[in-house]
């Protein structure tokens, strides 16, 4: 299908992270002035919110040597080598081969992190530890990758191959999350057909994925050979826009300009315009989530990735919780909290867009108060050490179970 070009410009732009921080700047300058339905803000709480986030990240690295927040970080719960037992198993193979594997690790642990509800567990078979949540999530599905329950060749079982994704059985994904009636896991159903989708979109994108044998794990490949030749760094900006192009049209009953899927993209009232695509929100939080992933394995073959900052925030339940929790925003109506809520209803992009303009705040004023640049503490960190955990632990201390502040009617493809 061909685009008119104000079609393919729309589209573009809504994949970029420029876009993403200046529609929630917008809806963000709305909140300041009270014009917005659902909240408000409420920027003296910021010096709170940023002595907890240091706080917390000390708690957690007291030496503040903070690694990216990735995937990576839930494959090491329990402080047991996981990674290390991975690496182990793949060092018969060349670095980038390693990179292949992990990168379809990756991609799939990323596409399955989808909130857990709060009634599912996962016990570990080799360890006999229980994990919930993102946890639980991350090593179900390593436990399930290393088993090569995604991969169609049984004699090579590291991998997630096109064939072994686009016919993988709900009854597969059941036993390797452990689900029963006494162990419900919220969007099973919705976790399977999106990793069907992945299986079927990467054969339409054969310079990404590979031709002969398409896996996600190509995007190695590819990113290394498309900067190999100029030098060895590579944008963040630049693996999002791969990541989005590549999977693009695996997202459920979302937006589409001109038949194209635009993904974890909203739209808000208060945005509505006279140009095309003026009341879509972009977030694209799966995705950035699944770049900040993709960044270890990057190193490893010798690709630095540059410009970290131009990524945002994940405007996800732990972030946007912690911004409702410490004070920094006020729902307008207690009622909010009474019911649950669809992720495209107006409540939920209104907390996320104002999630993401809070989290760079929040960024300005730790680096402020540690007298670090954004060099030294990205973003990335911040979310690590930070935020993330932070918007957990608050939500531990006002709610059992440490449910976040609203309750979001989870489909498994966006929190």
């Amino acid at each position: 299908m061909k685009l008119h070009n104000i079609e393919l410009e729309t589209v573009e732009y809504l994949r970029t992270p420029a876009a993403i921080r200046q529609k929630c700047d917008r809806l963000f300058d709305l909140a300041r002035l009270d014009k917005l339905r659902y909240f408000r803000v409420d920027l003296s709480q910021l010096d709170k919110a940023a002595n907890y986030v240091i706080e917390t990240t000390r708690e957690q690295y007291p030496d503040f040597n903070i690694p990216f927040h990735s995937r990576w970080r839930h494959f090491e719960a329990g402080n047991l080598p996981r990674h290390a037992e991975l690496d182990a198993a793949l060092a018969q193979f060349a670095l980038i081969d390693q990179a292949k594997i992990k990168f379809d690790l990756a991609i799939i642990s990323v596409l399955l992190d989808a909130g857990a509800g709060a009634e599912w567990q996962y016990c570990e078979p080799e360890t006999g530890q229980i994990y919930r949540r993102s946890e639980g999530l991350a090593i179900a599905s390593l436990r399930m990758f290393c088993q090569g329950v995604f991969s169609s060749n049984p004699d090579f079982p590291w991998q997630a191959d096109y064939l072994g994704l686009s016919q993988l059985k709900l009854e597969s994904l059941a036993a390797g999350f452990q689900v029963s009636r006494d162990n419900p896991l919220v969007g099973l159903t919705g976790r399977l057909e999106l990793l069907q989708r992945l299986g079927k979109a990467i054969c339409q994108h054969p310079l990404l994925f590979g031709s002969e044998n398409p896996r996600p794990g190509n995007l190695a490949k590819y990113l290394l050979d498309s900067r190999v030749s100029v030098s060895k760094t590579v944008n963040a900006a630049d693996v999002l826009s791969a990541v989005l192009t590549g999977f693009g049209e695996i997202w459920p009953g979302r937006y589409a300009i001109g038949g194209v899927n635009l993904g974890d993209v909203w739209q808000h009232r208060a945005l509505t315009g006279e140009t095309l695509g003026d009341e879509f929100v972009p977030f694209h939080k799966l995705s950035q989530w699944l770049t900040y992933s993709l960044l270890e394995p990057l190193h490893e073959i010798g690709l630095e990735v540059t410009r970290l900052d131009e990524l945002t925030g994940l405007p996800e339940y732990r972030n946007g919780g912690l911004c409702l929790d410490i004070g920094l925003l006020q729902a307008k109506n207690s009622a909010i909290f009474e019911q649950s809520y669809l992720p495209g209803s107006e409540v939920i992009v209104e907390w996320r867009s104002l999630t993401v303009n809070l989290l760079d705040k929040m960024a300005a004023a730790i680096r402020e108060k540690l007298h670090l640049s954004a060099d030294q503490l990205p973003l990335v960190k911040i979310l690590q050490g930070g935020t993330w955990a932070a918007g957990r632990k608050i939500a531990a201390e006002l709610r059992a179970g440490g449910v976040p502040p609203i309750q979001i009617e989870s489909d498994g493809t966006v929190f």
